[in-house]
Formats: C-alpha cells, sequence, structure tokens
C-alpha cells in the first residue's frame, strides 16, 4: 500500500514540484570507529589435569542409605534432673551435732563419794601443811602470823580463779588454744555433750594437748577440759563426744577440783618433809664420817624427834604413809564413775570403743618393749603389786566390765 501525498495548497504560488519535501538517505552515514582493541594475551599452559580417582562399586540399592528427610526445627528436649549424689557412710559411731533446745540443770555441780573420800585423805596433809604455815608465820610475822595462815587459807580459793587456771593450763599441763579448725570441730561436739548433760556449756573452758600418739584427755581445776590431737583428729565424733563427757563427769563430780585443793593445801607439808629428809640425810652421814658413836647419837635425835612429832600430831603424819595407796584408790574409782556418767548420756558403746583402742595401743606398747628387751638380751620387769595399787586408773577389762550393764539391750516397754 502507497502512501498518498497530501494534495499541494492552492494558495502556494510554486509549481508542485517544487514543493515537494527533501529525500533524506535512509542509512546513517559510517562513522570511524574508536581504537583498534589490543591483541588477547598469549594462552599458557593450564593446570595439570588430575587423575580421577578409580570408581569403587556402589552398594545394591536395598542397602542405600535412606533418603534424608527435610530438617524440621529441633524440638524442646525435657530437662533432666540431675542424679542425686550419694553422701559418703557416716561411721557407726557418728552422731549428730545439730542445735536443738537445751534445758539447763538447776545444780549442775556437786561433790561425790569420790570426791569428799579425797578431801578427808588429804586431811592429815592438810593439818600437816597447817602446822608448817604457823610455824613459819610466826617466824616471820611474829604477833601477825594469824595473817599468814589466813592468806594461805585463801589461796585454795585461786584454782577457780580463772586467769589462774589458764596459767596453770599452759605452764603445769602443757595445753594451749585450739586453732580456728580445731574449736570448730570440737565445739558441735562439747555442745552435744553438756546439752545432754544440762550443763551450760560456756562453763568450761576447752584447750588443746599437742600429743599426736597417745588418746587421751584432761580435766583439771574448775573448769579446764583438754583433750590431745590425736583424739580429735583420729576419733569420729561420737567416740570423741564419749572421752569429754567422760572428763565432764569428773567436773561434774567434783573429781577435779578436789584433787587439785587437796595436792595444793598439801605442798606446805610435803616440802618441809623433803627439808627435813635432806638435812637428815645429811647429817647421817656427816656423823658416819666422823664416827660411829656420833652416827648412833644423831640418829637417837632424829628418831626421838619424829616420835615427838608424831604424839603431838595424835598420829597423824602415820597416814601420811598410806595416803598415796588410799588416794590411787580413790582415784580408780573416780574413773569409774566419770564412765558411767558418759554411758548415762548414751555413750556407751562409743566409750568402750574408746577403751579397745587404748587398750591395744598399751599391748603394743608392751610388745615392742619385749622385743626391744629380747634384742638386748634381757626381760621387762613384771609390774609389781605396789606398782599396781599405786595406779590412779583402773586397767582396760574392769572398766569394760563396769559398762556392760550400759551395753546390754534394754528390754522394750
Amino acid at each position: 500500500m502507497t502512501t498518498t501525498p497530501n494534495p499541494p495548497d492552492s494558495t502556494d504560488p510554486r509549481p508542485a514540484a517544487e514543493t515537494a519535501p527533501p529525500q533524506y538517505p535512509q542509512q546513517p552515514p559510517a562513522y570511524p570507529t574508536g581504537p583498534t582493541q589490543p591483541s588477547a594475551p598469549p594462552a599458557y599452559p593450564g593446570p595439570v589435569q588430575q587423575t580421577p580417582p578409580p570408581a569403587y562399586p556402589q552398594p545394591p540399592a536395598q542397602h542405600a542409605a535412606p533418603p534424608v528427610p527435610p530438617q524440621s526445627p529441633p524440638r524442646p528436649q525435657p530437662a533432666i534432673p540431675p542424679q542425686p549424689t550419694i553422701p559418703a557412710p557416716l561411721h557407726a559411731h557418728h552422731i549428730s551435732t545439730d542445735q536443738r533446745r537445751v534445758y539447763l540443770k538447776a545444780h549442775q555441780r556437786h561433790a561425790d563419794a569420790t570426791a569428799l573420800g579425797s578431801l578427808l585423805i588429804y586431811l592429815p596433809h592438810f593439818l600437816s601443811s597447817l602446822v608448817v604455815v604457823s610455824l613459819v608465820s610466826l617466824l616471820v610475822l611474829g604477833d601477825l602470823a594469824f595473817l599468814g595462815i589466813l592468806g594461805w587459807l585463801l589461796t585454795g580459793l585461786l584454782i577457780f580463779h580463772r586467769p589462774t587456771e589458764s596459767t596453770l593450763a599452759r605452764r603445769l599441763l602443757g595445753l594451749r588454744h585450739p586453732t580456728r579448725e580445731e574449736f570448730s570441730r570440737l565445739a558441735p561436739v562439747w555442745q552435744e555433750v553438756t546439752a545432754r548433760a544440762g550443763v551450760d556449756a560456756q562453763n568450761y573452758e576447752l584447750w588443746i594437748e599437742e600429743n599426736d600418739t597417745d588418746l587421751n584427755a584432761v580435766a583439771a581445776a574448775g573448769h579446764i577440759v583438754g583433750v590431745t590431737t590425736f583424739a580429735l583428729n583420729r576419733l569420729p565424733n561420737g567416740e570423741l563426744a564419749a572421752v569429754l563427757a567422760h572428763e565432764l563427769g569428773h567436773h561434774v563430780g567434783g573429781h577435779a577440783w578436789a584433787s587439785l585443793l587437796g595436792y595444793w593445801y598439801a605442798l606446805p607439808a610435803r616440802l618441809a618433809y623433803r627439808v627435813i629428809r635432806f638435812l637428815a640425810l645429811v647429817t647421817l652421814r656427816v656423823a658416819a664420817f666422823f664416827s660411829v658413836l656420833g652416827f648412833l647419837v644423831i640418829a637417837l635425835f632424829l628418831g626421838l624427834f619424829a616420835f615427838a612429832t608424831l604424839t603431838t600430831l595424835y598420829g597423824l603424819p602415820l597416814l601420811i604413809l598410806a595416803a598415796p595407796y588410799a588416794l590411787a584408790a580413790v582415784g580408780r574409782r573416780a574413773e569409774l564413775r566419770a564412765d558411767q556418767h558418759a554411758a548415762a548420756l548414751g555413750f556407751a558403746p562409743m566409750l568402750a570403743s574408746v577403751l579397745h583402742q587404748m587398750h591395744g595401743a598399751d599391748q603394743a606398747a608392751k610388745q615392742q618393749a619385749a622385743l626391744a628387751a629380747r634384742a638386748a638380751g634381757t626381760q621387762l620387769p613384771k609390774e609389781s603389786a605396789i606398782a599396781k595399787l599405786l595406779a590412779t586408773h583402773p586397767d582396760h577389762h574392769t572398766r569394760l566390765h563396769h559398762l556392760q550393764p550400759w551395753l546390754q539391750p534394754q528390754p522394750p516397754r
């Protein structure tokens, strides 16, 4: 289909050929191109082709891994409760030291028969000391001798004085205050013992004896309770409580203060006896050196002096000779009473275990001494009857025998 040109305008005076529009070329002129493109870089050798690994036989289709299902968001896992920890088994003689209500007794101390017997046995020593102190006071103070006697009598109250007790514990008994770790172990056990006894634990002071070989404890003066480091570190708390309950029995029964008070008031008489004995031996040796006659004269004079002393004091000095045996017997009885006090608080099985350990230690020590004596070609001397009478503690068999009523199972009520 051709295009019909528009009709010429009748008003244009120019001919039709002149009024036709000029014809333009259909293709655009060719313009010069840009700079010549650089030649391509030379071809470098490519990387060496790795030989493919050999094809291994594929598993059969029935053994092929199942298709992996599409991943789904993980589900929250339930929290696994922690496994309960099984505590270590407690010792058979372990006791609970949890705090509880404590009922204190109205009368926490008394003087039992053994304490009164100890004071009675010390009576001859006391009277002899009173004579010695009176003579010294007359020589030194003259008319004011009663002040010296009164002052000496009042010194007996120092055994209940806390600073004096501390000095006694350090200087004479070789004790020390417990460390923080020792006190943290000792205090709960002591609280349990005093709670069972109905006694105020604050009335007593706990001390430590630095001894890692002996299982021992001590009750002294009015408020001292000491225990060895061996007993503190080696015994379970139930057996340690039994040892402390035994020492508390000495305090509750008055054994500790009675024995110390009697010993204190007997010191002047003992010192005077040692001085007189020393002077008498020196005088006899000097008299024997010069002549036999002089020795006989001095011996006769000393005999008359001793006889006059005995008659003046109504024979009381003779009782002093028997006092060590009587005091040892009373001491053995006091140990049995202290054992009964610990057993009554529920520590009989623990105390029996401690006594078995002490017996075993004594037997081992005797065997070692026997082996040493055999190696030296000698024999150990047997214990004499006098040594047994002077023993302040009963043997372990006797103590275990007296504990038997507390160890027997009680019939149900």
